[in-house]
């Protein structure tokens, strides 16, 4: 109950590790997105996961990484944080001839915390939380015909 809309044709997916080009780099973030999106098509899907070039093909890059205040109160201090993600991913599909569904396309999601608290503190579950929203965002995409 995937929403995805696959032609029968299309039987395999590769998806390519996505490199981490942000001015901030977090280490974990490229396996962490790369994995979050092989785990999307694996458990919601019946393509195959392939290494190479499958039938759907992701590939990209991290291209930004921040975090900045954004409510300014009393004495110029943050009330909240936000941390923003942003990801070029680059889908193609083999069985497409038109190449009419592929994209090359930037996607952002960010979640806002709590300027009391240090990123560490609170970096793992926010990064986990974007990184999900980004991985349905793509998935949404490129296999859900609306």
């Amino acid at each position: 109950m995937s929403g995805a809309s696959i032609s029968p044709e299309v039987k395999t997916v590769s998806i390519q590790y996505f490199s981490n080009n942000a001015p901030l780099v977090n280490p974990a973030l490229s396996q962490e997105f790369t994995d979050a999106l092989k785990d999307k098509f694996v458990s919601t899907t019946s393509l195959k996961l392939i290494i190479g070039t499958g039938d759907l093909n992701f590939e990209g890059e991290i291209t930004d990484y921040n975090t900045k205040p954004i409510a300014i109160q009393q004495n110029d201090v943050a009330a909240m944080n936000r941390l923003t993600i942003t990801i070029r991913v680059k889908y193609t599909n083999a069985k497409d001839p038109l190449a009419k569904y592929d994209f090359d396309k930037t996607f952002t999601r960010y979640e806002d915390y709590d300027s009391s608290k240090d990123l560490g503190s609170v970096e793992t579950d926010l990064t986990k939380k974007i990184v999900d929203q980004i991985v349905d965002d793509v998935f949404n995409q490129s296999v859900v015909n609306w």
